[in-house]
């Protein structure tokens, strides 16, 4: 075999390599908004309130939060779904927003997204663009972004949810319409999430936690 061969057959494994690469790296990180078409279907069988409806939204965080019904006295819709990304909440947000109306609105989002390896400014974009098709189709609605919580399970990337948090801090701040609410101090103890207001998966909270969050949330919101 001559050397130019030699050349060609590495330079066409290298190739072939970064290919691989690059395929495996779109798998891990690009989320199918369908996979949760089935559970965000049954959104369409939550009675929309007749007086101000307020809607809160996001990942699992919001679905597991059974025990809210009210916020500042207005009667909450809750369309959380699964181990929702914000990119799946741009996808699904007729079911999850529009079809109710509501004047206020409540996200928890990119708490999934860091620790899936994106980067703060990637999910950011994505929030900005979910803002963008709010405020065209609800354009006097309020929305109240939720920082990004500390949990023992995800402790190792605390950086990235802290200056995901600043950036979304700092966006909000630039917008009228839009505020943002800091979970992240008042769940620590010491300097590390306290473990007494998470259940076991050292992820979720439990009742405790989310009695904190609605201390937090709804006493931080504007009337």
């Amino acid at each position: 075999m001559t050397n130019t061969s030699k050349q060609h057959i590495t330079l066409y494994r290298n190739r072939l390599l970064i290919l691989i690469f690059l395929f495996t790296h779109v798998l891990c990180y690009a989320q199918n908004p369908h996979r949760y078409d089935r559970e965000v279907a049954q959104f369409d069988k939550l009675l929309i309130p007749t007086g101000e409806t307020v809607v809160f939204t996001g990942s699992s965080s919001i679905r597991k939060w059974t025990s809210l019904t009210h916020c500042n006295g207005r009667e909450v819709v809750n369309t959380g779904f699964g181990g929702s990304h914000m990119s799946d909440l741009l996808f699904h947000l007729e079911k999850a927003i529009f079809r109710f109306r509501p004047s206020i609105i409540y996200i928890y989002e990119g708490d999934n997204d860091i620790a899936s390896g994106k980067k703060p400014s990637e999910v950011l974009y994505t929030a900005q663009n979910v803002v963008n098709k709010i405020k065209a189709r609800l354009p006097y609605a309020k929305i109240y972004f939720i920082g990004a919580k500390p949990c023992p399970s995800r402790w190792k990337y605390r950086e990235g949810y802290l200056t995901f948090n600043n950036m979304l801090e700092r966006y909000c701040e630039h917008h009228e319409q839009l505020h943002y609410i800091d979970v992240w101090n008042k769940m620590l103890v010491n300097g590390y999430p306290n473990a007494n207001i998470f259940i076991s998966d050292n992820l979720h909270l439990n009742d405790m936690g989310y009695r904190l969050w609605n201390k937090i949330i709804c006493n931080s919101s504007e009337e």
